[in-house]
């Protein structure tokens, strides 16, 4: 074993030492001797204990450690720490920018166990709550922890949307009387997005390499027959492919949609496909109705499009009001009366539903009954003073692990809407994930199924859950499901939101907006809503006040 991964597990072992607030003494003999050891000028593989215990900084306690280190591979004491620490804690102290310390306080104080956690904790601003944290340093944690997600080469839609229109933006200038259009993934809105491919009506690739070769968008571009390639800055790869204006929508169509759908399609034509002058008219001859390229995965509308009775998707112009969102109540930026004149006045909206978190979420200040009372008050302050709009007076509520809601019948019996989500222990097998959130479902009160898996994309998969008795749950007592649009979630996934519809549930594309800023996230929602097939009918939010109010008054009667 060379110096250099002695040297790191020797800074590992005085990193969890201080995580788990071992003798301050111990821990910076350990890792004066990882420094030590790293900068020696020969290797220590090899030398007898004796040897080891006489090199500057050693001493005998490390070197024994050294020494077990190199016989067996690891050291009794490190593994013992690793035992009793989370491997996501371990990774957090990893990330630029935050020593044991802070890990401590971020896992211990705040609850988070993950890399994925703790970004979502930074974009819902909960991180300034904890001591020795601030603005500034949640803002530099959460770019550290972006630069690492970015290295797998997967990305979420909203971190790249903004470079790649830019990009489009140049490529329209470069081609401005050509035909171009984004397709694969990125054109068919996925959440996660492993490359940029744009489809170009013209064979000048000579022309689009020459341009491009000095973006400052696009880096390390190469040419490959009618391929221009290179990646964004981020280190998204890119393919722009130049074809002949009369192959153009045949190319488009067959790199928009994924290989079963564009081979679903294909055996539906009889006759040969000879440059066809639109994607309409590929659909036309397969016998089906045009598909939106969102829906162009697998085979999930085909039947739908053969019928003639794709929905009418869903669009931001539907959309009414906004539910599911925190103010400074608990762990939001902006006041209630903030958000309510920015929905009123910026996105047009008439009404606003205030759901700061419940008294089990100690982390982001959940509110007391009495703080609950309190903010009752104020809201109703604001629907006298405010005109033309509507506060509804909303909580996320926990689910606990009996699946039972933090609050009793005649705290509950007070708000207009409640949305219930888990937030604690999360590690469930399926049936017990399943058998919570049903028993929740089943709570008269409860109005929305709030995030059903608690995933967070490239960061935390959700506990199982078993969908269609979850769904068929909600079906059976009237509870709506949450699309949450924060782009980190996305939660309920599109490909069950057919399933849903399917059995009468309505779906509500909540923001879970923790400041004002978080309402534009209702736009992820609706791109993932779109690939689901929602329709304004059975979208809540997009009914109107009247409508929405009546269907509170229902449900809580």
């Amino acid at each position: 074993m060379e110096n250099k991964p002695i040297a790191r597990t020797l800074r590992l072992l005085s990193q969890l030492m201080e995580l788990h607030e071992v003798n301050p003494f111990k821990i910076k003999s350990v890792a004066n001797a990882a420094f030590k050891v790293d900068k020696l000028p020969f290797p220590i593989a090899g030398k007898k204990l004796d040897e080891l215990e006489k090199i500057d900084g050693i001493g005998k306690s490390i070197a024994g450690k050294v020494a077990e280190l190199l016989e067996t591979g690891t050291m009794t004491e490190l593994q013992d720490m690793l035992d009793k620490t989370p491997a996501g804690v371990v990774e957090m102290m990893g990330i630029k920018g935050i020593g044991p310390k802070k890990v401590a306080i971020i896992w211990k104080e705040l609850g988070i166990e993950n890399t994925g956690e703790l970004f979502y904790a930074c974009n819902e601003n909960r991180l300034i709550e904890a001591k020795g944290f601030g603005l500034k340093t949640q803002e530099e944690i959460r770019k550290a922890i972006e630069f690492r997600m970015a290295s797998n080469g997967k990305f979420l839609f909203a971190q790249v949307e903004k470079e790649a229109n830019e990009l489009m933006d140049e490529v329209k200038a470069i081609f401005p009387d050509a035909l171009k259009h984004f397709a694969g993934e990125f054109r068919r809105l996925n959440e996660i997005i492993t490359e940029i491919v744009i489809v170009v009506g013209s064979l000048n690739q000579d022309v689009a390499y020459n341009a491009l070769v000095n973006s400052t968008i696009l880096c390390n571009v190469t040419q490959n027959k009618n391929h221009i390639q290179g990646e964004l800055q981020n280190g998204l790869l890119v393919d722009i492919i130049c074809v002949d204006k009369a192959d153009y929508y045949y190319e488009l169509f067959v790199n928009t949609g994924t290989d079963d759908h564009v081979q679903a399609v294909f055996d539906r034509i009889n006759t040969p496909m000879e440059q066809p002058a639109s994607e309409e008219l590929i659909y036309t001859k397969a016998g089906l109705a045009w598909m939106q390229p969102e829906l162009r995965e697998g085979t999930l509308f085909i039947e739908k499009a053969e019928k003639n009775e794709l929905p009418i998707l869903i669009n931001w112009h539907d959309l009414k009001g906004t539910l599911h969102n925190h103010s400074t109540w608990s762990d939001g930026v902006n006041t209630i009366e903030e958000m309510a004149l920015y929905c009123r006045d910026t996105l047009k909206l008439e009404y606003l539903g205030m759901c700061d978190h419940s008294k089990s979420a100690f982390y982001a200040k959940g509110l007391s009954i009495e703080r609950v009372l309190q903010q009752h008050e104020e809201i109703d302050a604001l629907n006298k003073k405010i005109d033309g709009f509507h506060i509804f007076k909303g909580i996320e509520s926990d689910i606990l692990y009996d699946g039972s809601l933090d609050y009793p019948d005649e705290i509950l019996q007070k708000f207009d809407f409640i949305v219930a989500s888990v937030h604690s222990i999360l590690k469930m097998d399926e049936e017990k994930a399943t058998s919570r959130l049903i028993t929740a479902i089943e709570n008269p009160y409860t109005t929305i199924l709030g995030h059903p898996t608690g995933r967070l994309l490239l960061s935390r998969g959700g506990y199982p859950i078993n969908y269609k008795k979850v769904i068929d749950a909600c079906a059976a007592n009237n509870v709506v499901i949450e699309i949450n649009a924060n782009p980190l979630r996305l939660d309920l996934d599109w490909r069950w939101h057919q399933y849903a519809l399917d059995k009468g549930v309505m779906l509500s594309i909540n923001p879970d907006a923790h400041r004002i800023e978080g309402f534009t996230d209702m736009h992820y929602g609706i791109l993932a809503a779109r690939k689901g097939g929602l329709y304004r009918e059975m979208c809540m939010n997009a009914m109107s006040l009247d409508e929405i109010t009546k269907a509170f008054t229902k449900k809580r009667g």
